[in-house]
């Protein structure tokens, strides 16, 4: 016996239709924020960035790739890293598709990280990826846009991180947590290295030769962006974790 409620099937569609009203209010207050993130004063970007991508030197303005709008993703990929985060991996397992509508509607999508060009080259190829994924290794880009801590802010415990002071040093016997443990084991680090290194999303867009920052997210406010979640948020028992379940794609025993 099921230790789920269960009911009729006017009893599950009484209960449907309520939760209905509640879903269809989540959806206009969605659409609201969105047109908020679209309303955000664009800040110009005149410092120069290099990055090295599969077509040579690149700066900020080249990554559009001719469009008007670029969307980066902040890859956790340190230079010290033997792989990439297996959570940014498991995000970015749903790039490959949405990239080409998004190319074909004026938007760029690409990933950047610290980790050297050849490290990317070799995981992309590991992982069948084909979207775009440039190399920051050596420049400022990641650390200006919060997905970087330098050692000084790693020290002093207040690295910025989703628009505030955040200190990511664990206590004693920290490294020890289950959790923690498959994080670091995973790319061949310790937490101060991993944890160097933060997740996140920026938008940018190029407008008469200038480019422009127009939004960044961080933490939960990039949980959309993992494909599975939104499947499992509809499933029968939800996201149901314990600890690190989520593998490579390639890591899975089946």
């Amino acid at each position: 016996m099921t230790p789920h409620k269960t009911g009729t099937r006017q009893e599950w569609l009484a209960a449907r239709l309520e939760l209905l009203e509640a879903e269809k209010a989540l959806t206009r207050r969605g659409d609201e924020l969105a047109q908020r993130r679209q309303e955000l004063p664009w800040v110009r970007i005149d410092k120069e960035y290099h990055f090295e991508t599969d077509d040579g030197t690149a700066s900020l303005a080249d990554l559009f790739r001719g469009r008007s709008q670029l969307l980066i993703y902040h890859f956790m990929f340190g230079p010290d890293y033997t792989a990439g985060c297996p959570s940014c991996s498991a995000i970015a397992d749903g790039f490959n598709g949405s990239a080409v509508h998004l190319a074909n509607h004026d938007v760029t999508l690409s990933a950047v990280s610290r980790a050297p060009l050849a490290k990317l080259q070799a995981y992309k190829r590991r992982m069948g990826w084909t979207f775009p994924w440039a190399s920051s290794f050596d420049g400022d880009f990641n650390y200006d846009f919060q997905a970087s801590v330098t050692k000084e802010e790693w020290e002093s415990g207040a690295a910025e991180y989703n628009f505030r002071a955040a200190d990511f040093r664990l206590p004693q016997g920290g490294e020890e947590n289950p959790f923690i443990a498959a994080l670091t084991s995973s790319v061949g680090t310790d937490w101060s290295t991993y944890r160097s290194e933060g997740p996140g999303v920026s938008a940018f867009v190029l407008a008469d030769g200038v480019v422009y920052h127009t939004y960044s997210a961080y933490e939960r406010g990039i949980d959309g962006l993992w494909g599975m979640y939104q499947w499992l948020d509809r499933a029968p028992r939800g996201r149901n974790e314990t600890g690190m379940w989520w593998r490579r794609h390639d890591e899975y025993k089946s």
